[in-house]
């Protein structure tokens, strides 16, 4: 598939999707949420991706943040619109994703580009990022599910202050936070990513599925997470890939998964 604003690569089970809009610092906007949209969902369907890696075009920025110019005039009941079909086209489709997400942050991610990088499994992050939700500086708040995932990754104060004061963190502060995971070079940036995809890819595809599901479930409302597990977990009984883990292991051997 074509795309104008992103790069989509495909390479040993990984799949590495860059946002390329250099000149506007990687700002999202429409055209570019919807072609995220289907790299994601075309990465997400093919069976020889098995990680996908997320960043940025660039040293500069991951994602700036949103182009503002889009939305600048609009009114109370297209902004609402606005929100809620980009949570629902890209934001809650990376989150609930079957295919592990990697965001690999290399410079700003602010506004929308640190809501996508929240949105994503997990986070690694080069020294020189920064990252924070200026929104309100502009008199809005976040609005693709920031004020909701930034408490869970870094709790309710901490989360209170950085909307509130509209303030960037640095890499290093963000890792103490618990919103990366890991912080190295820019240059190694990606091999890190590519490391640890390849960690997962050692792993059942179809366990790896569920877990996200159990794990997600947690956090939406009106969902009893354990009982999400409980039937993830049964679920695993029935695959291809349970019965090659368990014989492999019985059989002092590396397991070959088939992913099914």
């Amino acid at each position: 598939m074509s795309y104008q604003n992103i790069l989509s690569e495909s390479s040993n089970g990984i799949t590495t999707i860059t946002i390329n809009r250099p000149k506007k610092l990687n700002a999202l906007n429409r055209e570019t949420i919807k072609e995220l949209h289907d790299a994601f969902a075309e990465a997400d369907q093919s069976a020889d991706t098995k990680v996908i890696i997320l960043t940025g075009s660039g040293e500069k920025a991951f994602v700036a943040g949103a182009d503002i110019s889009e939305f600048a005039n609009f009114s109370v009941a297209e902004g609402g619109k606005l929100a809620a079909k980009g949570q629902e086209l890209l934001f809650d489709f990376v989150e609930n994703l079957s295919t592990p997400v990697i965001a690999a942050v290399n410079g700003f991610a602010l506004g929308g580009g640190l809501e996508l990088a929240m949105a994503c499994h997990f986070r690694v992050a080069s020294t020189n990022a920064k990252m924070g939700l200026p929104e309100v500086s502009l008199g809005v708040i976040p609005g693709y599910g920031g004020t909701q995932r930034l408490p869970q990754l870094v709790g309710k104060g901490r989360a209170m202050e950085m909307v509130m004061t509209a303030g960037m963190i640095e890499s290093n502060q963000a890792l103490e936070y618990g919103l990366v995971n890991h912080v190295t070079s820019l240059e190694e940036l990606i091999p890190l990513a590519e490391k640890l995809a390849g960690k997962i890819m050692r792993n059942s595809s179809v366990a790896i599925a569920e877990a996200i599901r159990a794990i997600n479930a947690n956090y939406k409302d009106g969902v009893d997470g354990y009982k999400a597990e409980i039937e993830a977990f049964g679920n695993c009984f029935g695959t291809e890939d349970f019965k090659e883990g368990t014989t492999a292991f019985l059989e002092k051997r590396k397991a070959d998964f088939p992913g099914k």
